[in-house]
């Protein structure tokens, strides 16, 4: 799915289901608790924390859909293409690091 059909499905969703998107503001909050429970879930299982009881049963790419459904919304809220803006970041990246990492001795 490109990330324009992306787009595309939230809002049909947001629309149908959802009555109306939630507030720029609200939804960043929203972001930022989505990506709460997915640093809980890298800490436990990649990390140096034990799970909990309650995370035993946590979905690590559930939780990564979360962040991107949130972040889709605000796109959608603010009229960004995340196409384009996901080109020209790539664009950006290859430009300004296309040595960098590369002769990085503590990548080697």
């Amino acid at each position: 799915m490109k990330l324009s059909e992306a787009q595309e499905q939230v809002d049909k969703w947001i629309k149908t289901y959802g009555v109306r998107y939630f507030s720029e503001l609200t939804n960043l909050a929203i972001l930022t608790e989505e990506v709460g429970e997915l640093a809980r879930i890298m800490a436990r299982t990649y990390g140096d924390q034990s799970f909990k009881k309650k995370d035993l049963e946590a979905n690590l790419g559930d939780e990564m859909a979360d962040v991107l459904w949130v972040l889709i919304c605000l796109a959608n809220q603010t009229g960004i293409d995340l196409e384009e803006a996901f080109r020209k970041n790539m664009e950006k990246k290859t430009q300004r690091d296309h040595s960098r990492h590369l002769n990085n001795e503590k990548l080697k």
